[in-house]
Parts: C-alpha cells; sequence; structure tokens
C-alpha cells in the first residue's frame, strides 16, 4: 500500500493547481483521475469558447495565451497540458477511486481501480460532468438520445430537438442548425437562459424570431419515441417529429461518492459542507476544491473563482 501525504481525486484545472501547490511546500502527494487529464474539458463541445478570457483560466501565474480574448477548447487542453509538463505533475490518468474511509489512527484509506492508498490528507475535486441530469421520461434511454454535445455534423439533414436554455443548449442548437439540422428548442422556462453568453444569446433569439430555429417555451418534453418526441405545453400535448434528441439538462456532481465519504449535504440543493476559510469538509483532513463546492448550484463555481482553493487548503494543512 502506497502512503502519501496529500491524495487530491480529480486532475481537472483545479485538482492540479491543489498539485502545484502541494509540491511548492514539499508535501508529498498522488493525483488520480477516473478519465484523461482534465476529462471535463474534454468532453466538451469540440469549438466550445469559455465564458472566461484567458487570464482568468490561468494556473500559478503561467500566462495562457490565446488568439481571441476568450479561448476555445483546444487552447485550454494544450494549456493544462503544458502546465502539467511544465511544473513536473505526474497525474495517474484512468484510475478511478471506488473507496474513500478512514482509519483508526485518523489516515485515510484509499481504494481504486488499481490499488489501495494510505492517505494523511485528501481533496476531492472531481466536477461535476460525469453524471448526466437525467429528465425520467420514457425513451430516454433510447440510442437517438445523447446528453452529450461533441459536434453538429452527424445532425446534418436531421430533425434534432434540443432540450435545455443554459449555453451548453443553445451552443448546441446554433451549430446544429448551421450544419443544416432543422432545429427544435425545448425550453422549460419562460425564455433563453438569462446567464447564456452575452454575445450567443442575441444569435439565438434572432434565429428564433426569424423562423430558422422553432422554439417551445413553459414547455417539458414527457416521452421519447424511436420517431417521435412528445411535449407538454400548458396541458396540452404534442408530437413533434425527431431524429435525435440532444438534451442538454445539466450534469450532477457524484452525491454517492460524497455520501460514501460521509460528508454532509444540506438543504435542498445537497451543498456539500464545508469551512469556507480552508475547504475541509465536517471529516477532519478532507478538503473539497472547485465545483463540487456548490452541490446543485453547479453554476456558481467555475475554474477563475477556484483557483484559490487549492491555497487555502495547503495553508491550512501546513499550519
Amino acid at each position: 500500500m502506497r502512503s502519501t501525504d496529500l491524495f487530491i481525486i480529480g486532475a481537472g484545472p483545479i485538482g492540479i493547481s491543489c498539485a502545484i501547490e502541494a509540491k511548492q511546500r514539499d508535501l508529498d502527494f498522488i493525483i488520480v483521475d477516473k478519465g484523461c487529464l482534465v476529462n471535463s474539458l474534454y468532453n466538451y463541445p469540440l469549438g466550445m469558447q469559455f465564458f472566461s478570457s484567458s487570464d482568468r483560466l490561468e494556473l500559478d501565474g503561467i500566462p495562457f495565451c490565446s488568439i481571441a480574448p476568450k479561448p476555445n477548447r483546444n487552447e485550454a487542453l494544450e494549456y493544462y497540458r503544458r502546465v502539467v509538463d511544465s511544473k513536473e505533475i505526474k497525474p495517474q490518468l484512468y484510475e478511478k477511486v471506488i473507496g474513500l474511509d478512514k482509519d483508526k489512527d485518523g489516515t485515510f484509506i484509499i481504494e481504486t481501480s488499481k490499488e489501495y492508498y494510505k492517505a494523511k490528507q485528501v481533496v476531492i475535486a472531481t466536477g461535476f460532468f460525469d453524471l448526466p441530469n437525467l429528465m425520467n421520461v420514457p425513451g430516454e434511454e433510447l440510442e437517438k438520445v445523447t446528453h452529450y454535445f461533441k459536434e453538429a455534423h452527424p445532425y446534418s439533414n436531421q430533425k434534432v430537438a434540443v432540450i435545455g436554455a443554459s449555453n451548453s443548449a443553445i451552443d448546441a442548437a446554433l451549430a446544429c442548425y448551421r450544419k443544416g439540422a432543422e432545429v427544435t428548442l425545448i425550453i422549460r422556462g419562460p425564455e433563453v437562459g438569462p446567464r447564456v453568453k452575452y454575445w450567443v444569446r442575441p444569435d439565438i433569439i434572432n434565429r428564433i424570431e426569424e423562423g430558422s430555429i422553432t422554439a417551445f417555451f413553459n414547455t417539458e418534453v414527457t416521452a421519447i419515441t424511436t420517431d417521435q418526441l412528445i411535449v407538454t405545453s400548458e396541458g396540452k400535448s404534442q408530437a413533434i417529429d425527431n431524429n435525435f434528441v440532444i438534451a442538454m439538462t445539466g450534469y450532477l456532481p457524484d452525491f454517492e461518492f460524497l455520501k460514501m465519504a460521509c460528508i454532509q449535504l444540506e438543504g435542498a440543493t445537497l451543498k456539500p459542507y464545508y469551512d469556507h476559510t480552508t475547504m475541509e469538509t465536517n471529516i477532519p483532513g478532507l478538503y473539497l476544491a472547485g465545483v463540487i463546492c456548490g452541490g446543485l448550484e453547479t453554476h456558481k463555481w467555475f475554474i477563475e473563482n477556484s483557483r484559490d482553493h487549492a491555497k487555502k487548503i495547503v495553508d491550512h494543512i501546513m499550519g
């Protein structure tokens, strides 16, 4: 069983930031991820552009140079890979944590898909992009339904329903429309989401108003069949001809993992308990970093406002 001072779960930007801080303070650490490096960013749409400017995505003062003021997915993948290389961080990738417990002596026992570890402290920086927020309607399991959008080309000349009102849904709808898809946008509320990127929101509104994209507001999906989508609005149901469904209904943190770790989840948003000055949870020595801190309110935490979590954690450990 390998032993370390600090075990970091998640090799996204914030997990990497924790590793950099630990290394600078001479803490022995291990960082693992069940997927590739910055796995969540890798799963973003191919042409995705960040809301944040490149300087607000930087780690440890290492300049992030991008062609446009707001970088895209490929630039971010290159940047974080180069940061890991230059800082000589050695993440253990494709290694999933499946067990986390605390021994009688106060150390943590971590079981992964490959081996066991013992650590004095643990940081959970796992993000939230792995578990789709399911609609739980009949037909959601059909092959034509996806909760992830990579690129628009496969949907060319197809009848595509995009479900959602956030950035991911609007980006998918516009991209599919511009690749020749017949796009129907299904929105549960009365309007396009107010947090949609300010340079994108007028675009989707104009496409809706001119009739290029059909939009249903105050509408919910009640069933999906092989060739149709059943929606309900104001108590009335109707069927829409459909080839593919892109359900951008959001994603969830791994609450089962947090429960397994005995972290308290509070209120309707299931926000995990942590001390805002140290990032320590109700379990001494167990810390949270990044978007995992928000519970269901995943929109409150981003790379740019989570970068200080690493310093708070390591300061507390060293203190």
